[in-house]
C-alpha cells in the first residue's frame, strides 16, 4: 500500500445494474456506495474510459488527513466487473493496493464487516471477476448476508431483496460499512479491522 496521502483511492461498490436489482442482497455494494457518494457530495457521472458510474472527491475530515478517492459502480453486470474496475484503474492511475471491493460475503452473518486485503473470491462472481482481471492483491470490505434457508439456492438469495426483518436494521449496516471504507481509506487497514471486523 501506498504511503503517499496524494496517492488515489478507488472505492468499488459491487452490485448489479438497473431498478429490478437495486435492493438485491448482491447489490448491498452498491448501497454503501450510494452513501459515500452523498457524503463525497457529489453526483455519479459516466466514467470515460469503462463501464462505470464514478464521483471523484474526498473522504475523511477536511485537511491533512482526507483521502482522494474516486467512488464507482460498474454498470456491467457483476460476474464481467473486472474490466470495468481494470480501466478505471488505469485511467485513474490507482495502485491494485489503493483499490477497495464492497460486496456481499455468504459466510458472514447478516450486518457483520469483515475488512481485509486479498484472498480468494468465496465463489462472489464480482471478486472473480476483479481477481481474474488484475490478481488478488485488493482490499474488500465484507458486508455478511447470511446463508440461505433451508434449500433455497444460493443464485436466488442473493438475488432477492433483503427481508423485512433485515429491512429495519439495513440502512444501520450500510452507515457502519460506509464508515469503515472511510476508516480503511484515512487511518489503514490494521486500524479500520480493529474498529470494524467483529
Amino acid at each position: 500500500m501506498t504511503t503517499d496521502a496524494n496517492a488515489p483511492w478507488l472505492i468499488v461498490g459491487l452490485g448489479n445494474p438497473g431498478p429490478g436489482y437495486a435492493a438485491n442482497r448482491h447489490n448491498v455494494g452498491f448501497m454503501v456506495a450510494d452513501l459515500l457518494a452523498e457524503r463525497i457530495g457529489g453526483s455519479y457521472k459516466r466514467a470515460q474510459k469503462a463501464q462505470a458510474q464514478v464521483i471523484e472527491g474526498r473522504l475523511g475530515a477536511p485537511g491533512p488527513a482526507s483521502r482522494r478517492v474516486v467512488l464507482a459502480k460498474p454498470t456491467s453486470f457483476m460476474n464481467l466487473s473486472g474490466g470495468p474496475v481494470v480501466g478505471l484503474r488505469d485511467f485513474y492511475k490507482v495502485e491494485t493496493a489503493n483499490i477497495v471491493a464492497v460486496h456481499d460475503e455468504l459466510d458472514i452473518d447478516y450486518g457483520t464487516l469483515r475488512l481485509k486485503l486479498g484472498g480468494g473470491d468465496n465463489g462472489h462472481n464480482g471478486l472473480k471477476s476483479m481477481t481474474k482481471a488484475m490478481g488478488p492483491e485488493y482490499h474488500r470490505v465484507r458486508f455478511g448476508i447470511g446463508r440461505p434457508p433451508g434449500r433455497m439456492q444460493v443464485a436466488d438469495f442473493v438475488l432477492k431483496d433483503f427481508s423485512s426483518v433485515e429491512r429495519k436494521e439495513l440502512a444501520y449496516f450500510v452507515d457502519r460499512a460506509a464508515d469503515a471504507v472511510e476508516a480503511l481509506v484515512t487511518e489503514g487497514l490494521e486500524r479500520a479491522q480493529s474498529a470494524y471486523n467483529a
